[in-house]
């Protein structure tokens, strides 16, 4: 009796080691899968300043076309006076800039390839889910096509780029980054493209983010038509304020934040009448309660048209029109 126990036990055991060893194979095979579908749309940028030296930010890209289009960061090939691109086959390019856009952290650049290059598929970054396979891909240290795994850790993160804009909808992993990395994809087990390696907090451990597919695509095809990204300004410096309760009250406020005028520059907002110390609470009706609110409502689609900004000046809300400028 005391025999049977023990090899049921040991058939239990058994079968448990199958079942992890399965696991653990097809999680394998996932990355492998994935990592060969998008290995051959990755690259490799290095980059030269006018020193002649070469700089410390050269990291990783993703062909975006067949034709030689790649996506990187902006911050990798910033004031860069040369800019080479290795891909995976072992080719070398040199590129030239397209566009280049630090406010989403994203710049396109081009080479000339003697064939068409193959191009990832890019996911629907809204669709991505807390919890899903990630795998970074890149160039870390220099060393060419390093894949790390992980999982999407978060979804929906705010990252505020070298300019002070923030990007939204970012995605969090914890899938090791590294130097070289930025620039890379990060793509799920399929190997379609989630998003764009940007950065990493280097105090903590495991906090990696990217740029969400989606918002890498609108940038990309702007710049790529465009060279650039057309934004509205009004000539302005502001802070974030807390507006105090009994004028809140008084104004019929639904909030207590404001972005209070701490200077202007000669532009829209001067020439409108907009003066030092007012505190801006809507523009077209849309609540202000931060700068960001500012700079996500002052599109390219607000340059040169006419919008009501409401501010408070004294103890009431005045109303001015104001008709935005392309931030140069």
């Amino acid at each position: 009796m005391f025999k049977a126990r023990n090899k049921s036990i040991n058939h239990e055991f058994e079968e448990n080691e199958l079942e992890e060893s399965e696991i653990m194979d097809a999680y394998s095979r996932a990355v492998m899968d994935a990592s060969a579908a998008v290995s051959p749309s990755v690259v490799r940028v290095t980059t030269q300043s006018k020193s002649g030296i070469r700089a410390a930010g050269g990291g990783s890209g993703v062909i975006y076309t067949e034709k030689g289009h790649i996506i990187t960061n902006s911050h990798v090939i910033h004031g860069a006076e040369r800019i080479d691109v290795n891909l995976h086959t072992g080719e070398h390019h040199t590129a030239e800039v397209v566009g280049d856009d630090p406010h989403t952290d994203i710049a396109v650049i081009k080479i000339e390839p003697e064939t068409e290059l193959q191009v990832p598929e890019f996911a629907d970054s809204s669709r991505v889910r807390v919890g899903q396979l990630a795998l970074a891909i890149g160039n870390p240290f220099g060393f060419q096509f390093t894949v790390t795994a992980g999982v999407v850790s978060a979804t929906g993160r705010s990252l505020r780029t070298m300019t002070g804009r923030l990007v939204d909808g970012v995605i969090q992993t914890d899938a090791a980054l590294n130097p070289g990395n930025s620039g890379g994809p990060l793509v799920d087990y399929r190997g379609r493209v989630l998003g764009i390696n940007t950065a990493l907090i280097r105090p903590a451990q495991g906090l990696c983010f990217a740029i969400p597919s989606n918002t890498v695509r609108e940038v990309a095809d702007k710049l790529i038509k465009d060279g650039k990204i057309r934004r509205a300004h009004m000539g302005v410096s502001c802070q974030n304020i807390l507006i105090r309760d009994e004028l809140r009250e008084k104004l019929g406020l639904n909030s207590e934040r404001g972005v209070m005028i701490a200077s202007l520059q000669d532009g829209p907002a001067r020439d409108a009448g907009i003066m030092r110390g007012d505190v801006i609470v809507a523009i077209d009706d849309e609540p202000v309660e931060t700068v960001d609110d500012i700079h996500r409502i002052l599109g390219e689609e607000k340059i040169d048209v006419e919008c009501q900004v409401d501010v408070i000046r004294g103890s009431e809300v005045c109303k001015v029109q104001v008709r935005p400028s392309e931030l140069q």
